[in-house]
Formats: C-alpha cells, structure tokens, sequence
C-alpha cells in the first residue's frame, strides 16, 4: 500500500482474510467475534494506520446524525448553565457530523427528572447526559438505557449501583478533604464548625459531607463538626436554616457549603454582624460571589469546573459513538481553590455574562432543542431570602 493510499476497512479485511462484516464488529467493539481475529484485525488496523471515515461510519449507523440527550437542572442556575455551555461548545466542534443536542431540562434539581430522561428515551438519543439528583428513581431508565447500548454520562454527582456509563466529576470525597484542610488552616485547634449541603440522597453532597467530616478533626486537633444542615439547594430554606445555626452556636469557628448555594449563608452571617469572623469555605463560583471573596466573607471556594464537565461529557460520548472508544468508568477533573488572591483568573468572574438557555443555540450556532424554550426563563444571581446589595 503506497503512503499515499489511506487504509480503507476492505483493505484491512483482505490482510486479515476476513468478511468486511467481520472487521466492522471488531472496530467497533462489538462482542459477536472470536478474541483472538479481533486481535489480529486491530493490529492490523494500527499497522496500517487505519482512520475511520467519520461521516461515512455515521450514515452506516442509521442516518444523517447523532442525537445526544441532555438532562440538567434549570439552567437559570449559573452553575448549571456553565455544563451546559460546555455541552454546547464541544458539540459544535463535531457539527459536520451531524452531531446535535436534545435538551430536557428539570426545574430543581432532583425533581422530574425520570419523566424527562423517559422522553429523551423515547426520542431514540444515542447518548443521555444527565446530573442524577434523583438516582434512585433513574435507576431503571439508566438499565433500560445500557440495555440498548444507549451511554449514561453522569455529571457532577453520581448514580451509583447503576448501569451508567461514567462519572464526569471532581472526586467529591477529596473535595471534601481539601475543604476540611483548608477550613483546619484558617481555624483554631478546637474549633466548632457546620457543614451546609444540599440533598444527602444526592451521592456528590454525600461524598463531600463525608470527605470532609473525616478530615477535618484530622487537620484540626481537636476540630469537630457540630452539625450538618441540608436546604434542598433552596434559599428560601437555606436562609432561615442558616440563621438558626448561627442563633444555636454564636461563636461557631466555620461553615463548609457544600454546594454552589452560597448566597443566603453570606446573608444570614452578615446579618448576624458575623461576617468575616465565622470561615465561610464555599463551592464553585458566580459572579455575585466577588463581593463576598474581597470583605473577607468567604475564605476560600472549592471549584467544580463545570463547563470542563460539559465538554468533556460530550468528547467522551461522541467519542464513543462515533469511534468506538471505551468509556472509562470515572472521569475526575483536577480541583481548583479559589483564594482572593487568584479570583481574577477566572473567566467565570471576569466574563460572567453567559447567554440565556433559550438563546443558546442561536449564540453557538448549534441545534439545540430544550423542553424550557419559549418560557422566557431569566437568568438569576443567586436570588435568596431578604435579598439586599452586596
């Protein structure tokens, strides 16, 4: 074969002495082949420097396109509208392939999402990207999806026990290490801190509590967690929960949130003439966090990288899909803590502007379908309970 010449899966089927159905199964990962001719194919492949024909092995699997679902809390939520983003911006990178985005999207999370993931089931999506806040009751939508070779790629927080394909996440037990270190060098040994979270049912809340609640009498000699608090990632409950703590133990050293819903906890200290004196170590970022970082309110954030999730859900299903490639079973990005000091390097905080769900598509060029379109969804900055100025 001349340098000239590209492999072509006819020719690695004549090198093998094998049917081009035969080479097919093997590039493809299908199990309906003898170990030892898939060996032989594959090598054979990689002598020849064998390149798929990408457009050619989509339209071989049925059509133009491959839809990829989409599941996400409302993505009002700035946190959730980073994944998203993410999802999108990987997404036009494979645009020419036919490559597009059904989105069904949840309005708190943890609720409604089984009979969204049904539908993107029932819409014949080749892969399902999803934040399970509900991952018992996904549970079987999960089986029947690896049933019919559909990948489950979960994002943020885990389904574990499930079928699904894999975690795209920080690992959240060390995130809940690096909290507890981080709060251990602020306080005081013999320091009295809370942990705020949000669903204990949710395995990335879970995880963190526990990372945290083991490290931390580690890290702090004496240390102890006085209580842990779940506000449904509500600020409405997160207000009044927050100011009750607070009220219980007055001269409390710290608070860890473990969640993204930091606005109401900074409230509640701030009306209690607290803030800057209680360690207030916070997860990811949004813009109205600025204030809070430069008065010496929050310490520190854990950040969670979730526009990184989003694109890296999608090149791995696409991936998949498209190549063959094996979906590893977890996916941990690196974590990033986020000081005053190194605040500024974050596009998050120096470009927050991110585009509305339903101007999505329009703003990255992508087709983009969501269950919330036309509902004229707002983008809001962290709203809470007796909301003032920052």
């Amino acid at each position: 074969m001349t340098a000239l010449k590209k492999a072509s899966v006819k020719d690695i089927a004549r090198l093998a002495k094998v049917s081009i159905a035969t080479v097919d199964r093997a590039l493809n990962g299908r199990t309906e082949i003898n170990p030892s001719t898939r060996k032989r194919i594959l090598r054979i492949a990689r002598e020849l420097s064998y390149k798929p024909n990408l457009a050619a092995r989509l339209l071989a699997m049925g059509g133009p396109g491959l839809s990829i679902g989409v599941c996400l809390p409302d993505v009002s939520d700035f946190f959730w509208r980073q994944v998203l983003v993410g999802v999108l911006e990987e997404a036009r990178r494979f645009e020419s392939l036919g490559i597009s985005i059904l989105s069904r999207l949840v309005r708190r999370f943890g609720t409604g999402e089984v009979e969204q993931v049904r539908e993107l089931l029932d819409n014949d999506v080749r892969a399902i990207i999803l934040a399970p806040g509900d991952p018992h009751g996904l549970a079987p939508l999960i089986e029947e999806a690896a049933k019919r070779r559909i990948a489950v790629l979960c994002v943020t927080t885990d389904a574990p026990g499930s079928a699904r394909s894999t975690v795209i996440s920080v690992d959240p037990e060390l995130n809940g290490n690096c909290a507890a270190e981080l709060m251990a060098r602020f306080a005081r040994p013999n320091s009295r801190v809370a942990i705020m979270t949000g669903m204990l049912r949710v395995e990335d809340h879970r995880r963190k509590v526990k990372g945290f609640s083991e490290k931390f009498p580690v890290f702090c000699p004496g240390g102890r967690v006085v209580e842990v608090i779940e506000h449904h990632d509500d600020d409405a409950e997160a207000f009044p929960k927050s100011a009750a703590l607070l009220d219980r133990f007055p001269s409390i050293d710290g608070i860890y949130m473990s969640t993204g819903l930091y606005f109401s906890t900074c409230q509640a200290l701030d009306a209690a003439g607290l803030s800057g004196k209680v360690r207030l170590i916070a997860t990811d970022l949004a813009p109205r966090m600025v204030p809070y970082f430069q008065n010496g309110t929050i310490y520190a954030s854990m950040y969670q990288r979730p526009r990184a999730q989003g694109r890296t859900a999608v090149h791995l299903a696409v991936d998949h899909l498209v190549n063959g490639a094996s979906i590893p079973p977890t996916r941990y990005l690196n974590l990033q803590i986020v000081l005053r000091s190194n605040l500024i390097l974050f596009p998050e905080i120096s470009d927050p502007k991110l585009p509305e769900p339903n101007y999505l598509s329009q703003h990255l060029q992508l087709p983009f379908t969501s269950a919330l379109e036309g509902d004229n969804v707002q983008g809001r900055s962290e709203p809470g309970p007796q909301k003032k100025s920052a």
